[in-house]
């Protein structure tokens, strides 16, 4: 079915979350929906509390303008404007916002009729970022232990975390989300080039089907997961990068305090070669 053809079959009233009828139409090919308009009026509320704090601060640069949180010493509580209160506006605005984005995108899926996964998979990219601005600083104390909204001061951040924790890289959570990171890239790479590959066939021969797909794996790796597989497998791939990127990072200062690489003496401790000569404690 041609796709102009098929939007007539779902571009009909219903299938919103709340508000009814109210901002249920499409501009362009863009439903707007009632969360698409609290996404935008929150986006826009943040992107001008974010050039307010700039203004206060005189700093224009756009590699260097930086909301910065509030000072620790402030703990769970609210900060004047100024002095934290902004990233705190901030960040509300971004939730709001974010959560509106898949509340659009779920009404967007029952006007068609599939299934949430959509929706669910930008859930785990709000999980990591609330990990980040509410649950890992509300579990330390205070709202400080959030990131600033800025470019060299994010990175910043990020960096001085990592090194607060000796060498982050020895983060056991924070091995297994840059190992799915990884798988990712690679699971892309082959289906992105697989899929190239069968739908770009020399001048005069015919574009391959599944079923060569299907068949170059099988001879390839002795394994072919199929179609449907590979795209299941992606999403649990990316899925997983998400969820344990946001692990790592709550687990560091909440239940874990020392350098990341101390962690790793319960394994060298083991009973079995603990007292072995020539061991680590032998």
């Amino acid at each position: 079915m041609a796709l102009l053809s098929f939007e007539k079959k779902y571009r009909v009233r219903g299938g919103t979350l709340i508000g009814g009828d109210l901002f249920d139409f499409w501009v362009g090919p863009f439903y707007v929906g009632f969360f698409g308009v609290t996404t935008l009026f929150f986006a826009a509320l943040g992107t001008v509390l974010i050039f307010y704090d700039a203004s206060l601060k005189d700093v224009w640069n756009p590699w260097l303008i930086s909301v910065e949180p509030p000072a620790i010493e402030v703990g769970l509580g609210m900060a004047p404007l100024a002095e934290g209160g902004i990233w705190q506006l901030v960040t509300m605005c971004a939730h709001v916002a974010f959560i509106s984005w898949a509340l659009r995108e779920v009404e967007i899926c029952r006007k068609l009729g599939m299934g949430y996964h959509v929706p669910a998979a930008f859930g785990m990219a709000i999980f990591a970022y609330t990990t980040l601005t509410v649950i890992r600083p509300v579990l330390m104390g205070a709202w400080g232990h959030g990131f600033p909204y800025g470019i060299w001061s994010h990175l910043d951040w990020v960096n001085n975390v990592g090194y607060a924790y000796g060498n982050f890289h020895y983060n056991p959570a924070h091995m297994l989300a840059v190992t799915f990171f990884f798988t990712t890239c690679l699971a892309l790479a082959l289906h992105g080039s697989l899929i190239l590959s069968a739908a770009n066939p020399e001048k005069g021969e015919e574009m391959r089907s599944p079923e060569h797909e299907d068949t170059f794996f099988r001879d390839f790796i002795g394994y072919s997961i199929g179609p449907l597989g590979i795209h299941r497998l992606g999403l649990f791939l990316a899925l997983s990068s998400g969820f344990w990127s946001a692990v790592c990072i709550v687990i560091s200062g909440t239940i874990w305090f020392d350098a990341w690489a101390d962690w790793w003496f319960w394994y060298v401790d083991l009973p079995w070669w603990v007292d072995l000569e020539g061991g680590v404690n032998g």
